[in-house]
């Protein structure tokens, strides 16, 4: 319970201190890099390394990594299904998730296998 409170906290701060500085950048597109998501996972990277040392939490990083490589391929997918194909956005995003999916587990088989 302690270690999601400190995720809380130190998410919070860590967010609140990326809100402030997306507003002073400009252009306004540029706001969308300092969204929470990276925030958290500084804030749990931290907390990894300090319950479980730097081994786990480098494995941990490695697949958050991977997962966000896989993110970036379903997002491009989505847009470029959205802008020349006209689909409705909930079919193109529910019907793009297997490509997040392929990308992060097929990264990982790719660096795990034997």
């Amino acid at each position: 319970m302690t270690e999601y409170i400190l995720r809380f906290l130190i998410g919070g701060a860590v967010v609140s201190f990326f809100a402030v500085l997306a507003e002073m950048v400009r252009p306004k597109s540029f706001a969308g890099l300092f969204s929470a998501a990276p925030s958290i996972a500084l804030a749990t990277i931290g907390i990894t390394i300090a319950r479980h040392g730097v081994d786990y939490a480098a494995t941990e990083s490695r697949t958050m990594l991977f997962a966000a490589a896989g993110f970036f391929c379903y997002a491009s997918a989505c847009s470029w299904l959205l802008v020349h194909k006209k689909v409705r956005a909930l079919t193109a995003t529910a019907a793009l998730l297997p490509v997040w999916f392929a990308v992060s587990f097929g990264l990982l088989y790719l660096v795990n296998r034997p």
